[in-house]
């Protein structure tokens, strides 16, 4: 059966697409065929773009995000996904309180997929310039190869 994953952050348009693209980057350059994609729990960013910042870094490690568009976590999400990632602990307490009890994804933090960074938030970089997109980037890009491993291993 084919696996899946939702990357989960705040509105969507920063963190979420680029773990996804990351996850999708990783996923493609093995053959490894999974559904990948990311939503909100805020809906102040529904159906925009990614935030232009997230584009560009993107796009600097030769992927493009500008065809995603920004949508909030549904409770059909927690059936349609085997694999619910949220990019922060706070966005994980709000999927805790949305998930309904026939849920049978997997809920995590991306970092419980990093070596020595498990329980910790994904830098939010809205807040401030280029360079803090750099820093998500490398942060999501470094749990993806750990990610496509898992779910190699789960197949």
């Amino acid at each position: 059966m084919r696996q899946s994953v939702l990357f989960v952050c705040l509105g969507n348009i920063c963190r979420s697409p680029l773990a996804e693209a990351a996850l999708r980057e990783e996923c493609k350059n093995s053959a490894l065929n999974v559904i990948i994609d990311s939503a909100g729990t805020g809906d102040w960013h529904v159906d925009q773009p990614p935030d232009q910042r997230a584009q560009a870094v993107a796009a600097k490690n030769g992927v493009e995000i500008a065809h995603l568009r920004a949508r909030q976590v549904n409770s059909s999400d927690f059936r349609d996904f085997d694999h619910i990632i949220a990019l922060d602990n706070q966005n994980m307490a709000d999927l805790k309180i949305l998930r309904p009890s026939s849920s049978s994804a997997q809920l995590s933090l991306l970092f419980d997929h990093v070596d020595g960074k498990a329980g910790q938030d994904v830098s939010d970089p809205y807040y401030g310039g280029p360079e803090g997109f750099d820093q998500t980037w490398e942060e999501v890009t470094a749990a993806a190869k750990n990610l496509r491993i898992l779910l190699t291993s789960s197949k």
